[in-house]
């Protein structure tokens, strides 16, 4: 049975993820604490909201993704949660030392890790196989 901690960062979460399949950037941001600590996969650690809005600005010109399959686990304190889940997109606009884009569709699996303070996600540091995307996207189909 999980505590009330963990099933409120569960529904964070959920709401989280929920807000990104609807491309609700602004919705996504609301869920974030200002100081906000960003591990993009294979990249370096960004810090607080502006941020992460910058980075959402970049994957709405680029991708257009949506997560199904999400799996959530939450620790009983309700501060740290790992997700898991697939994602299917299309590489709508070359992204800067990728390869380009020309509507090549991908579908792979991905998770995060997530540490929470105060009701607020605090960290999200994201993995997926970076070189299995660019295979993906790379192909002549």
């Amino acid at each position: 049975m999980s505590t009330p901690a963990a099933e409120q960062t569960r529904a964070l979460i959920q709401r989280y993820y929920s807000a990104f399949n609807r491309g609700d950037w602004d919705g996504m941001l609301e869920l974030l604490g200002t100081d906000v600590a960003h591990d993009l996969n294979q990249g370096e650690r960004q810090v607080g909201r502006e941020q992460f809005a910058t980075f959402l600005q970049r994957m709405a010109r680029c991708y257009l993704e949506v997560l199904s399959d999400v799996r959530i686990l939450v620790s009983d304190d309700g501060l740290h949660a790992a997700t898991e889940y697939v994602v299917s997109g299309q590489y709508i606009s070359s992204d800067e030392g990728l390869p380009p884009a020309r509507g090549q569709r991908y579908r792979l699996p991905g998770g995060a890790f997530f540490d929470i303070q105060s009701g607020a996600i605090s960290r999200v540091s994201n993995y997926y196989n970076l070189p299995d995307w660019i295979a993906q996207v790379s192909r002549d189909d």
